[in-house]
């Protein structure tokens, strides 16, 4: 029997993209985010959630594009990142997905270029492509580092 994996669905422009459950926190509508001067281009700048600064990432801008949905929709998913709590803007969040291991595949080999090797699957569900992606390479790709946590 396949295993059935929980993902977090979400939009950037007209492609969906999915987390596992496990690392989403929460999803909230943007609040308040405060620029960080000098930070890379990416970086929307950090927010206060209920006490607790977050740093926020636009993965449109992360993923190179330009062009954004309609700011009523955005959404920022609060996902834990080794043990760090970080924001990330998406143009919607849709729904948890049930997605068994045999509607996954690994994905090609286009996606082992060191800009996009944070696609760990490619997912079939329901007629459409879940693009599946690892949190950590998203991250810490470029010039964005999280504190090392002590141990």
């Amino acid at each position: 029997m396949a295993k059935e994996l929980q993902i977090v669905g979400f939009r950037l422009g007209r492609e969906t993209f999915g987390l596992p459950i496990s690392l989403v926190h929460e999803i909230v509508r943007p609040p308040e985010i405060t620029n960080v001067p000098q930070a890379p281009e990416y970086v929307e700048g950090v927010m206060n959630l209920r006490g607790r600064i977050v740093p926020v990432i636009d993965l449109r801008r992360r993923f190179g594009s330009t062009g954004s949905e309609n700011k009523r929709k955005n959404r920022v998913l609060v996902v834990d990142v080794e043990s760090h709590a970080v924001g990330l803007v998406v143009d919607s969040a849709s729904e948890v997905l049930k997605i068994s291991d045999a509607q996954i595949e690994p994905p090609p080999n286009v996606f082992a270029d060191a800009t996009t090797n944070y696609v760990t699957g490619v997912a079939k569900y329901q007629g459409r492509l879940i693009i599946l992606v690892d949190l950590r390479k998203i991250v810490q790709m470029g010039e964005l580092r999280l504190p090392a946590v002590d141990a």
